[in-house]
């Protein structure tokens, strides 16, 4: 059984909410705010957090316009996703497809019991069975470790903003910051641990690398505030879109799982 890991997300979520809460104060600050419109910031602080808890759970699925799947549209990947949540011992995630050619897959929730994983039509199509199965493990692994709270906070927070000029900008790459990117070294390590095929997870991340490379998503405000939740970021080779990047290198989880494999170059 994996064990609950939540203390990074918990580190994740708390440094969240100290970037919002600078960001505002800087704000302030900067203008010169007298102490009444410094308090209505703070109230506007606490009630864009309160808004980017409730909407956790559905923001990235509308922003990648997602569907959601049963057995009968989606036999295969509903049943992996079964079998997986009883591997990880978590409790059954709602399922959707995201109707995208782009290649990749995410998870989001403010809890196990409420989570959603969601896969794009490209993913499918690019992803044989066992690979299918260590991305379903690596994003349920995600859900185990609470990981999805504070990143799907963090891409209500960014996607709230992403359209605002010079200061949208600046709360996106503050809100990247705030989130670790060791969480995909660790969901990785749990995948593998889960389906006990490291290099299965190996080649899923190096196909939907270069199905990314090959049509990456579009650069839209939604997708952006979003791009950390993915397995693989959609935007690692869009141009000036590259500060954003949240995720470790793909050599270097590649590397991970062929050790964990036992691999030797």
């Amino acid at each position: 059984m994996l064990s609950v890991q939540s203390g990074g997300a918990h580190r994740s979520l708390v440094r969240v909410a100290v970037v919002l809460v600078s960001v505002f104060l800087v704000l302030a600050l900067a203008s010169r705010f007298g102490f009444g419109v410094f308090v209505a910031t703070l109230a506007c602080v606490a009630g864009f957090g309160t808004v980017a808890y409730l909407r956790s759970d559905s923001a990235a699925l509308q922003d990648m316009r997602a569907y959601p799947v049963g057995e009968a549209q989606q036999p295969t990947l509903c049943r992996i996703v079964r079998e997986m949540t009883t591997r990880a011992r978590v409790p059954m995630p709602r399922v959707y497809v995201s109707p995208t050619r782009a290649a990749t897959a995410f998870a989001v929730g403010r809890a196990p019991h409420r989570a959603s994983v969601c896969v794009t039509e490209g993913a499918l199509g690019v992803l044989d069975e066992r690979e299918l199965r260590a991305v379903v493990g690596h994003e349920l692994a995600h859900i185990r470790r609470g990981d999805t709270l504070p990143a799907s906070m963090a891409g209500v927070v960014a996607r709230g903003v992403a359209s605002v000029p010079l200061i949208g900008t600046g709360v996106i790459c503050l809100t990247r910051l705030a989130l670790d990117t060791a969480r995909e070294f660790d969901a990785d390590h749990a995948a593998a641990r889960m389906t006990g095929e490291p290099l299965a997870l190996a080649s899923a991340l190096r196909k939907l690398d270069a199905a990314t490379r090959e049509l990456a998503l579009p650069a839209e405000p939604g997708v952006v505030a979003a791009s950390h939740l993915m397995i693989i970021s959609p935007l690692s080779s869009v141009g000036r879109w590259k500060r954003f990047r949240s995720h470790p290198s793909l050599a270097d989880r590649v590397a991970r799982l062929e050790q964990l494999a036992g691999y030797r170059r």
